[in-house]
C-alpha cells in the first residue's frame, strides 16, 4: 500500500533554515554581553542541526520503503549532521560562562536531546495511509453483514458416550450447525437435522456468550426445528423476516452461517432457481417451494439465514447437491413463509399439526414396473383415516400369492402421480377435513371420503 510521509510545516522550515555565520545572531558584540550573545548564537545553531538531524533519521527509518534510493545520500548527510553537532557542543561548552547563558543552553541541549533520542516509531504518527474506498454495493453488503451477524448463532450438538477403558460417561460434541434468533423471547431456528440425536445442545451467541438450549419442538417432515434458551433480552436480536413469495431468480442472496466451524461467514451469490423440491433428511417427504441458490454453502451451514439485498429473511439453508460433500454451487434453503407457519406452531403448541392418510405405500419404482400411474397402498391399518374409510391393502391370499392393494390415482380430483404428488396435496389441507380418493381397485375405479386426523405425536 503507497504511504506518504506528512511533516508538519514548522518542521520543514526548521530543518530547511541553517543560519550562516553572517546571520544577525553572530554579530560581534562587545561588552559585557558579549559572551551571552556568542552563547545564546551557539545554542540555536545546535539546536538547528539537531532538530535537521533528528528529521533525516526519523525519514530514513520511517519511510524506507517509499526512499529507498535516497538511503545512503540520507545516511551520509545524518552523520555530517552529528559531527556538527560534536563541533557545536564543544564551542558551546566552552563558551558557556555566565548563569542566564547555561541555562538557555541547558534547554536547547533538553530540546535537542529529546529529538535525537525520541524512538522511531512515534514518527508513525506523520505516516498517513490512504483511506480504502468502497464501492456503493460493497458499503451495502458491510452494512447487511455488521447489522444481522448479531442475530445468527452458532449450535453444538453433544452426545453421551461411554469411554471404553474407563467406562466414564462423556459428552462428547458429534455435530455443529447455525441457527438465528427468532425472538426476544429466547427462541432460536435452526434445522432438525442439525439437532437429530443430542443429548445437549449449546447455543453460543455473537459475543461468544454460551448458554445451554431446550428443544421446544421440531418438524421432521420439513427439517425445522426450534429451541429457546435462556438469555438477557439486550443479548437477542431476532431477525427480521421477509417473505418468500414474490422472488426472482437472478435476486441477490447472501448466506451467515459456520460452515466447518468458522463462526459467522458470509457468503453471497443470487437466486438460481425457485419452487424446487427436495426431500426430508430424517423422514424422506417432500419440501416444496424450496429456494435454490449459488451462495456457497457448505456443512455448518445449516440452519443458517438466507437474506435478501435489505436484510430480511427469505430462508433458512438446509441442504446442498454435491458429489463430495462439500459446495459445488447449487444449494437450497426451505422458503421463510414455510418456516414461518410451522415456527408459529411449534413454539405455541410443540408439535406440527399435519394431517395425514394413515396408510405406507410402495416405492415409485415399483408402481412403475406395474406399468400404471398413481401411489400403491402396501398398508392401511384398521384405526387409521384410510383403513376406516375402506382403503385395501396390499396383501397375500391363502396360496401364498401377493395380492395388490389399491392405487391411489387422484385426491379431491387432483391427479396424483407419484408420493411427492399425494404430499404436496395433503399439505394444503387441514386436520378434520374430507377427501375424495379415487382408487383403482383391480379393474375399476373407486371413489372413497377419507376424514383427514393429525399426525401422532413423536418422541
Amino acid at each position: 500500500m503507497a504511504t506518504s510521509l506528512l511533516v508538519p510545516s514548522s518542521l520543514h522550515s526548521l530543518a530547511a533554515f541553517s543560519p550562516s555565520p553572517a546571520s544577525s545572531f553572530s554579530k560581534k558584540a562587545t561588552g559585557a554581553g558579549a559572551g551571552v550573545v556568542t552563547t545564546t548564537t551557539t545554542t540555536i545553531r545546535l539546536s538547528f542541526f539537531v532538530c535537521r538531524a533528528s528529521l533525516l533519521r526519523r525519514s530514513t527509518l520511517t519511510t524506507s520503503a517509499a526512499l529507498t534510493n535516497h538511503r545512503q545520500l540520507q545516511q551520509q548527510q545524518y552523520h555530517h549532521h552529528v559531527s556538527k553537532l560534536l563541533c557545536s557542543l564543544h564551542k558551546a561548552i566552552t563558551s558557556s560562562l555566565k548563569l542566564d547563558s547555561l541555562l538557555i543552553f541547558c534547554t536547547s541541549l533538553a530540546l535537542s536531546v529529546f529529538l535525537l533520542a525520541a524512538d522511531a516509531d512515534r514518527a508513525s504518527a506523520f505516516v498517513v495511509t490512504t483511506p480504502r474506498k468502497l464501492q456503493s454495493d460493497e458499503l451495502a453488503t458491510v452494512r447487511l453483514f455488521q447489522e444481522n451477524t448479531p442475530s445468527v448463532v452458532y449450535i453444538t450438538n453433544l452426545a453421551v458416550r461411554q469411554d471404553a477403558f474407563t467406562l466414564d460417561v462423556l459428552e462428547v460434541p458429534q455435530g455443529s450447525g447455525s441457527g438465528f434468533v427468532w425472538d426476544k423471547e429466547g427462541h432460536i431456528v435452526t434445522n432438525y437435522h442439525v439437532i437429530r440425536g443430542a443429548s445437549d445442545l449449546r447455543v453460543t451467541l455473537s459475543d461468544q456468550s454460551t448458554y445451554e438450549a431446550q428443544v421446544v419442538g421440531f418438524d421432521q417432515d420439513k427439517d425445522v426445528a426450534v429451541l429457546r434458551i435462556d438469555a438477557p433480552e439486550d443479548k437477542l436480536r431476532p431477525i427480521p423476516i421477509g417473505v418468500s413469495a414474490d422472488l426472482l431468480v437472478g435476486q441477490k442472496v447472501y448466506a451467515i452461517g459456520n460452515p466447518f466451524g468458522l463462526d459467522h461467514t458470509l457468503t453471497t451469490g443470487v437466486i438460481s432457481g425457485l419452487r424446487r423440491e427436495i426431500s426430508s433428511a430424517a423422514t424422506g417427504r417432500p419440501i416444496q417451494d424450496v429456494i435454490q441458490t449459488d451462495a456457497a454453502i457448505n456443512p455448518g451451514n445449516s440452519g443458517g439465514p438466507l437474506l435478501d439485498s435489505s436484510g430480511s429473511l427469505i430462508g433458512v439453508n438446509t441442504a446442498i447437491y454435491s458429489p463430495s460433500g462439500a459446495s459445488s454451487g447449487v444449494g437450497f434453503s426451505i422458503p421463510v413463509d414455510t418456516v414461518g407457519g410451522i415456527v408459529e406452531q411449534l413454539v405455541k403448541f410443540g408439535k406440527v399439526t399435519r394431517p395425514i392418510l394413515g396408510i405406507k405405500f410402495a416405492p415409485d419404482q415399483s408402481v412403475e414396473q406395474l406399468g400404471v400411474s398413481g401411489v400403491l397402498v402396501l398398508d392401511a391399518p384398521p384405526n387409521g383415516p384410510a383403513g376406516k374409510a375402506g382403503l385395501q391393502p396390499t396383501k397375500r391370499d391363502s396360496y401364498g400369492r401377493l395380492v395388490l392393494g389399491d392405487i391411489i390415482t387422484a385426491v379431491n380430483g387432483k391427479k396424483v402421480s407419484n408420493g411427492s404428488d399425494l404430499y404436496r396435496i395433503l399439505d394444503q389441507c387441514n386436520v378434520g377435513d374430507t377427501v375424495i380418493v379415487e382408487v383403482l381397485r383391480g379393474d375399476h375405479k373407486e371413489k372413497l371420503p377419507v376424514i383427514l386426523e393429525p399426525k401422532p405425536d413423536e418422541s
